[in-house]
Order: structure tokens, then C-alpha cells, then sequence
């Protein structure tokens, strides 16, 4: 007879074992999405941020220019002042993509690759300008593009400029879609 109740006393606790276990066993099956939503600077607000940073350079008599590009690397918005060497656009765009890259203000990029650091090689690698000037640009903690300016007097006057033009938009990248 005791046997008899030993089964019985068993079978309520397997079941509920079973069930505890189910849910583990359901999650690791699902299949992740087969597609990724991704959040994306308009042509106006990208725009919006290029011509505030541009803005705030020539209030500094700075001639320069901006780029913006959108979280793929590709140039969305570039703007020239009047005066800017032409070397500043190709900077710019170097720049901008560079803090994009390495999800990084480029002068944090451009003070950990300096001479004798570990890191000191990116410097080689094409395409990598490790100047200051170049902002990624976040919208509710994703990355949506970035900022790079050129020309102003000294790199950290270019990413003072690159910052206002984020800051002139700051309350609408945290806002909901």
C-alpha cells in the first residue's frame, strides 16, 4: 500500500515541474524577428542641426563646414560657409563619420589613438580623422547619426559648433515617435 501512495504523492509534483519548465522550453524556441525597426533623421531635422551648428560657428567669425550623416554613414546634409577652405568639406564628412564608427566624440577618439597610446594605430586606417569635431547624434538612446564640423579655430571650437547644433534640437530627439 505504501507504494501505492508514493506514486501519487509523486505524479502532482512532476506535474508541476513540467509546467515550471514549459515557458523556459517555449522562449528558446521563438524565432527572432525578421525584421528591425530603426529610428531615422528626417532631411529637415538633420538639416535643422547642420545650419544651428553652422550658426553658432560664424557667430565666432568661424567660416566652416558641416556634415550630417544618417546612422548608415551616409551623408544626409553638408553645408559650406562662403569662406571655408576646401579641405573642411572632405574633413567634416571624415569627421562625422569617424564618431559614427566608433559611437565616440572624435576628440575622445583623437586623446585615446595619440602618440605612444595602444590605440595609436586607427590613426592609419583610412578614412579615421581622430580630431575634434565630430558628435553622434542620439535620439532616446539609439544612434541616429552624427555631426562633423570643420574650419573654426582649433578642433574644439568645431565640436563646440557641432554641440550647439545638437543642443538647438536636444528636446525633440527625446521625444516619442
Amino acid at each position: 500500500m505504501p507504494n501505492f501512495f508514493g506514486r501519487w504523492l509523486r505524479l502532482p509534483i512532476i506535474a508541476v515541474l513540467v509546467w515550471m519548465a514549459f515557458p523556459v522550453v517555449a522562449s528558446a524556441q521563438t524565432k527572432p524577428p525578421d525584421f528591425v525597426e530603426v529610428r531615422q533623421l528626417s532631411l529637415e531635422l538633420a538639416n535643422e542641426i547642420a545650419w544651428n551648428a553652422l550658426k553658432a560657428c560664424r557667430r565666432q567669425n568661424a567660416q566652416v563646414a558641416v556634415a550630417v550623416v544618417d546612422r548608415g554613414g551616409r551623408t544626409q546634409v553638408l553645408l559650406r560657409d562662403t569662406l571655408a577652405g576646401p579641405h573642411t568639406i572632405r574633413v567634416s564628412q571624415g569627421k562625422a563619420v569617424t564618431a559614427l564608427s566608433f559611437r565616440i566624440p572624435t576628440s575622445q577618439l583623437a586623446s585615446e589613438t595619440r602618440e605612444g597610446a595602444p590605440a595609436s594605430g586607427l590613426r592609419s586606417v583610412e578614412g579615421v580623422t581622430a580630431v575634434a569635431g565630430g558628435l553622434v547624434i542620439q535620439s532616446r538612446g539609439s544612434i541616429v547619426g552624427a555631426i562633423g564640423v570643420s574650419g573654426a579655430p582649433g578642433p574644439a571650437a568645431d565640436e563646440g559648433c557641432a554641440k550647439a547644433g545638437i543642443d538647438s534640437v536636444i528636446d525633440r530627439l527625446a521625444l516619442p515617435d
